[in-house]
C-alpha cells in the first residue's frame, strides 16, 4: 500500500512540476552514451573520500564497494566506486576541460533502471582549492519520501549527477558557471563529485539551489550506499599541442597570506606584467595593486593599498588562461 501511494503521489507531482530533461531514450533528453564521439578522454586521476552507509546512525560504517581506480577511464569498462552518505570524489584530468559549445563534460553512474536514480552534486575547479557548484534543482515537495527501493523521476532534476540509467551520462555546460570569478571556465582541472543526502529530514539533507531537500533513495545502509560513481567523460578539452612546455602547476604565490607584498614565480612558459591581472571575488579588477618585473618569469606584487581579504589572480600564457587564489591580511 505504501508504494501504491507514493506512486500516485509521484504521478501527481509529475503531473504538475515536471520540467527538466526526460529519461534516456526518450525525446528530448540530454543523455549521452558512453560509446559517443563527443568523448575526448575521460578522468585520469581520482581520489574518494568516502561517507557513512547511513547517515545520522552512530556507529555506521563508511561505504566500501569499489576503488577510487575504478572512476577512471571510459564508463562502463572498470566497475564503479561507491560514496556513502554525502562521500566525494575528485577527479582530475590530463588536459583541462573548457567552456566549448554546448556540454563540456558528463557523469556516469550506475543505475540498473531509469527511474532508480542516485544523485549527487557536481562542483568544478581550476586550482584544486576553490570550486563552484553547478545550481542543481530537485521539483519534488518536502514531505516527499523515497524510500531504499522506491522510484523517481529524472524529470524532477536538473544539474544532479545520476540521473539517467548506466552506460548514460548526465552533461554539464560551464557556461552556467560564467558569473563566478573564482574559476576559469577555459582551465577546469578538477571535477568534484559529492553525494546528495537524499532523506527530507531537515537536520540531514542535502539541499538544492533554492533550500529544497534533494531526495533519492533513503536509507541505502549498505556497502555499496550513496553514489556510485562510474566515470566522467570530456567532451570540451584544450589542445595538448598548444600547452606544449607549459606546467601550470609550476606558477607559485608566496608568502601566504600575504601583508605588504607577494611574489609571483613562473617556472615554465613565457609571463609578462601585462599578462596578469588581479581580481576580487565580485569579480572586479582590482587597481591598486601593482606589478614589478624582478626577472624573467619573477614578479613582486604590491598589496599595501589592498583590503585585507581573498582575491584571485589571473594570469594567460600562450594558449592557457587560469587562476590562483591568494589571501591578503
Amino acid at each position: 500500500m505504501r508504494h501504491f501511494t507514493l506512486l500516485l503521489l509521484l504521478v501527481h507531482t509529475f503531473a504538475l512540476k515536471a520540467q527538466f530533461h526526460p529519461p534516456a531514450g526518450e525525446v528530448g533528453t540530454s543523455a549521452m552514451h558512453t560509446d559517443s564521439s563527443a568523448f575526448v578522454g575521460w578522468a585520469s586521476t581520482c581520489v574518494v573520500t568516502r561517507g557513512p552507509q547511513q547517515i545520522g546512525v552512530v556507529g555506521s560504517e563508511p561505504a566500501s564497494s569499489g576503488s577510487d581506480s575504478a572512476a577512471l577511464g571510459k564508463a562502463g569498462t572498470g566497475g564503479v566506486v561507491s560514496l556513502g552518505d554525502g562521500g566525494y570524489a575528485v577527479l582530475g584530468f590530463d588536459q583541462a576541460i573548457v567552456n566549448g559549445e554546448g556540454w563540456d563534460f558528463a557523469v556516469f553512474e550506475n543505475s540498473f533502471d531509469p527511474q532508480f536514480l542516485e544523485l549527487a552534486f557536481v562542483e568544478v575547479s581550476s586550482d584544486g582549492i576553490y570550486y563552484a557548484r553547478f545550481p542543481a534543482t530537485c521539483l519534488y515537495d518536502s514531505s516527499v519520501s523515497i524510500g531504499p527501493f522506491d522510484y523517481s523521476d529524472a524529470r524532477m532534476f536538473n544539474n544532479l549527477a545520476g540521473k539517467y540509467r548506466v552506460l548514460y551520462g548526465v552533461p554539464f555546460d560551464l557556461e552556467e558557471l560564467a558569473d563566478d570569478p573564482g574559476i576559469d571556465l577555459n582551465w577546469i582541472k578538477f571535477v568534484r563529485i559529492v553525494d546528495a543526502i537524499g532523506t527530507n529530514q531537515s537536520d540531514l539533507c542535502s539541499r538544492d539551489q533554492y533550500g529544497n531537500p534533494v531526495l533519492d533513495p533513503f536509507p541505502t545502509p549498505f556497502a555499496s550506499g550513496g553514489f556510485d560513481l562510474d566515470a566522467v567523460g570530456v567532451i570540451n578539452s584544450t589542445d595538448p599541442n598548444s600547452l606544449k612546455g607549459i606546467d601550470l602547476t609550476d606558477l607559485v604565490i608566496y608568502p601566504q597570506p600575504a601583508q605588504d607584498d607577494f611574489f609571483i614565480k613562473c617556472s615554465s612558459g613565457k609571463l609578462s606584467p601585462e599578462d596578469i591581472q588581479f581580481i576580487d571575488l565580485s569579480g572586479r579588477v582590482v587597481s591598486s595593486i601593482t606589478i614589478e618585473s624582478l626577472q624573467d618569469n619573477i614578479f613582486r606584487a604590491d598589496v599595501r593599498r589592498v583590503l585585507p581579504g581573498m582575491y584571485l589572480l589571473k594570469a594567460t600564457l600562450p594558449g592557457a588562461e587560469f587562476t590562483r587564489k591568494f589571501v591578503v591580511r
